[in-house]
C-alpha cells in the first residue's frame, strides 16, 4: 500500500500538493479525522473534535491561501473555535462556548486551513506537564507513562502522531518549547508582540505569553507565522516587521554566527549528564557549519527569571478567575479548580499587590537588558530546552501542590527567562535519551530575531534532519 500524502509530506508540501492537484481536500481531512479517531484513544490529545463543520466548510470551498486544504487542530488555551468549548482546561470554564474564531483562529482559516478540533491542555495552562483532572493526562506517545509536556502537550502528541501535520500552540514559561523538546518536533517561541492574542488581553501576562505552532519541520514553521504575524491596531505590544517573508528568511544563509552556549540556566544547576551530552554535539554540528560556538554564562538569577513571570502571570490568574466568576454571577467553589492552581489563587489574591507587579514589570527590563547585552557579543545562544530528560506522568501532579513547587521551576528553568524578557527562541529535537526519548536544544536570539533563528534553524535542519514522527505513527 503506498504512504498517505499525510505520512510523507509536511504541511508546507501538503499544500503544494492540494494546489497541484495530487490530491483532493476532502481525502485529506476526512484521513486526518480518521486518524484522530484512531489514534487519540491512546494518547488523548484530542478533546473535542470538529467533523461536520469542517467537511461542510470543505465541501463550500476553502479560501485559495497558502494551507488551502491543510487539516489543523487548536490548543484549547485563549484560542477560541466558533462553536466549540473553550474550558481552557478547567471545570471553571466547561460549560464555555465560544461564539466567534479568536484572531488566529480567524487567520488559519483564511489562510484556507481546516480546523478539526482542540488539544489537551493543563488547567489554565499553570502545568508544565499535561494531566489536568477535567480532560485526563495526555500521554506522550513513545512511552503512555511519560509526560507530553505542557502547556500544549495535545497539541504536540497531535503533531507527534499524525494525527494533523500543524497545530496551534501557545507559550508563557515554555509551554511551545517544552512539549517540542519531549515530542520531537520543531517549537518555536515568537518573540513578544510577534502575534495579536485577540480578543483576550490576558491583563498582566501578555508581556510573557504568545501563539503560534508545534510543527514537524522549520520551513512549516515559518510558513505559519507568515500566516499569523502581525498587530491588530490597538495591540499593547507589536514587533518589528520583517524584512521579507519569513519563509523566505528561513531559506537564506544565515553567515558566520557568534553563538554563545550556556550549560546552566543563570545561575541554576547545569542541565544533566545527558541533555549536557546532546547539548554538545549540537555545538559540534554548529561548529562544523562554521559558526564559531564558545561557552559562556547567561546573564540572570533563576529568582529574578522565574519569580517575576510568577507574578505576573499570577496577576492574571486572579484577574482571569474574577472574570469568569463576574460572568458567572457566583463565588468559587470548591471543586472549581485544581488543588495547585487554587494554591496559586489564593496565594495571589492574598498577598499580591501593585508595587508587586510593578517591580516584576521592571524585573523584566533589567533581565531583557543584561541578556539584550549579551545577544551584542553573540548573534545566538545555544541551551537546553530543558534540564533533564522527559518525566513521568505525575511528577508534575497539580493535586499535590508539593511536587510542583519542587520540580516545576528545574522543568521551565532554561524557557521561561525568554517569555519575561520577550525575546524569541526555537526548540530542535537534536537528540535522545538512553531509552529513545526525544531531546531538545533550544536557540534564542534578540527581539525580532525569528528570522536569523529560522535561518539557522533550517541549516541545521538540512545537516541533520530528525524523524518527523514517533515511531509507528
Amino acid at each position: 500500500m503506498s504512504e498517505h500524502p499525510l505520512d510523507r509530506l509536511d504541511a508546507t508540501g501538503l499544500a503544494a500538493a492540494v494546489r497541484a492537484g495530487e490530491v483532493g481536500v476532502r481525502e485529506v481531512v476526512e484521513e486526518s479525522i480518521a486518524r484522530i479517531e484512531a489514534r487519540n484513544p491512546a494518547v488523548n490529545a484530542v478533546v473535542h473534535a470538529r467533523v461536520d463543520a469542517a467537511l461542510a466548510e470543505v465541501d463550500a470551498g476553502l479560501p485559495d491561501g497558502p494551507l488551502r486544504g491543510v487539516p489543523v487542530l487548536v490548543k484549547d488555551l485563549y484560542a477560541d473555535v466558533a462553536g466549540l468549548p473553550s474550558t481552557r482546561g478547567s471545570r471553571l470554564f466547561a460549560d464555555h462556548v465560544a461564539s466567534a474564531d479568536s484572531e488566529l483562529v480567524r487567520r488559519y482559516k483564511r489562510a484556507g486551513a481546516v480546523v478539526l478540533g482542540t488539544t489537551n491542555v493543563p488547567e489554565l495552562g499553570y502545568n508544565a506537564s499535561t494531566e489536568g483532572q477535567l480532560f485526563g493526562p495526555c500521554r506522550n506517545p513513545r512511552d503512555p507513562g511519560r509526560s507530553s509536556g505542557g502547556s500544549s502537550g495535545g497539541s504536540a502528541v497531535a503533531v507527534a502522531t499524525g494525527m494533523v501535520p500543524v497545530a496551534t500552540a501557545s507559550d508563557g514559561g515554555g509551554s511551545i518549547r517544552i512539549p517540542a523538546s519531549m515530542n520531537g518536533l520543531v517549537g518555536l517561541k515568537p518573540g513578544r508582540g510577534r502575534v495579536s492574542p485577540a480578543p483576550y488581553p490576558s491583563t498582566l501576562a501578555g508581556p510573557v505569553s504568545v501563539h503560534h505552532a508545534l510543527t514537524t519541520t522549520v520551513r512549516d514553521s515559518a510558513l505559519l507565522l507568515d500566516v499569523t504575524h502581525g498587530s491588530l491596531p490597538g495591540d499593547a505590544f507589536g514587533a518589528p516587521t520583517p524584512e521579507a517573508p519569513f519563509v523566505e528568511l528561513a531559506g537564506r544563509d544565515p553567515g558566520r554566527l557568534r553563538i554563545g552556549m550556556a550549560l546552566a540556566p543563570g545561575d541554576g544547576e547545569p542541565a544533566s549528564r545527558e541533555v549536557v551530552a546532546v547539548l554538545r554535539r549540537a555545538a559540534d554540528l554548529l561548529a562544523d557549519l562554521g559558526h564559531e560556538v564558545t561557552e559562556t554564562t547567561l546573564d540572570y538569577r533563576l529568582e529574578e527569571s522565574q519569580g517575576g513571570g510568577a507574578v505576573l502571570m499570577g496577576a492574571g490568574l486572579v484577574a482571569g478567575v474574577d472574570a469568569r466568576l463576574a460572568e458567572l454571577g457566583r463565588e468559587l467553589r470548591e471543586d472549581d479548580l485544581e488543588p495547585f492552581t487554587r494554591l496559586l489563587l489564593d496565594h495571589y489574591r492574598a498577598t499580591l499587590t501593585g508595587a508587586d507587579v510593578a517591580r516584576a514589570l521592571e524585573t523584566a527590563q533589567r533581565v531583557g537588558w543584561r541578556l539584550g547585552s549579551q545577544l551584542r557579543t553573540h548573534d545566538v545562544l545555544l541551551t537546553p530546552t530543558l534540564a533533564d530528560p522527559v518525566p513521568p506522568l505525575g511528577l508534575l501532579d497539580t493535586t499535590r501542590p508539593e511536587s510542583i513547587w519542587e520540580h516545576a521551576g528545574r522543568v521551565s528553568a532554561f524557557t521561561s527567562v525568554f517569555n519575561l524578557t520577550g525575546q524569541p527562541a526555537v526548540s530542535l529535537p537534536l537528540g535522545t535519551d538512553a531509552t529513545g526519548l526525544p531531546i531538545g536544544v533550544q536557540l534564542a536570539a534578540d527581539l525580532g530575531g525569528e528570522g536569523l533563528l529560522l535561518a539557522l534553524a533550517t541549516q541545521v535542519e538540512r545537516a541533520a534532519p530528525w524523524a518527523r514522527r514517533a515511531p509507528g505513527c
